[in-house]
């Protein structure tokens, strides 16, 4: 990491405030912990964004990590994908799928096509893509999306992709790498 790992005793932060990451995280700090504790504000709010973005979203959570897979790759944030694959196949993708996804980001993850990625599949990640390679997104993508997702679907996938470019940015300016 480009910076120190935060510890209590380089700035102490409040109690409860490490002890809710530290409940959100199962009772360890991750190396990303250890790069937002340096401010309090920073740490609190993420761990209440993060958290609701990552647990308590009602859209598949298998669509939201592959678009969160999507992003790591195409950003070349190794600490997000290190963390988020198995997350993906957790919630029912599979390895076939995450193969798939290396093969159309090697390619153009835009114009992802591949037969182990199914119909919806293919057009998370190449909404994932142009959200991060373009940010606009063009119409014919957002319709066929559209046909598939209702309003509040769109709005948490986006956010999913959205929120995973800030993280994936943060984590790669800071070269915050996974555990051992």
């Amino acid at each position: 990491m480009r910076i120190p790992d935060w510890t209590p005793e380089a700035k102490p932060q409040p109690a409860e405030l490490v002890d809710a990451i530290l409940a959100r995280r199962g009772g360890q700090l991750i190396n990303l912990d250890k790069a937002l504790l340096w401010s309090e504000p920073l740490a609190r709010g993420w761990n209440t964004y993060l958290k609701a973005v990552r647990t308590e979203l009602p859209t598949s959570r298998k669509l939201r990590e592959l678009g969160i897979c999507t992003v790591a790759l195409l950003t070349g944030a190794r600490y997000e994908y290190h963390h988020h694959a198995p997350d993906f196949l957790a919630a029912g993708g599979t390895q076939a799928e995450l193969d798939a996804l290396d093969r159309v980001v090697a390619a153009d993850a835009r114009q992802a096509s591949d037969p182990a990625l199914g119909e919806v599949e293919q057009l998370v990640v190449r909404y994932a893509a142009q959200m991060t390679q373009d940010v606009t997104v063009d119409d014919a993508l957002f319709d066929a999306l559209r046909r598939h997702f209702d309003t509040t679907q769109l709005v948490e996938l986006t956010s999913a992709i959205a929120t995973y470019n800030m993280v994936a940015r943060f984590l790669v300016a800071l070269g915050v790498s996974p555990e051992e």
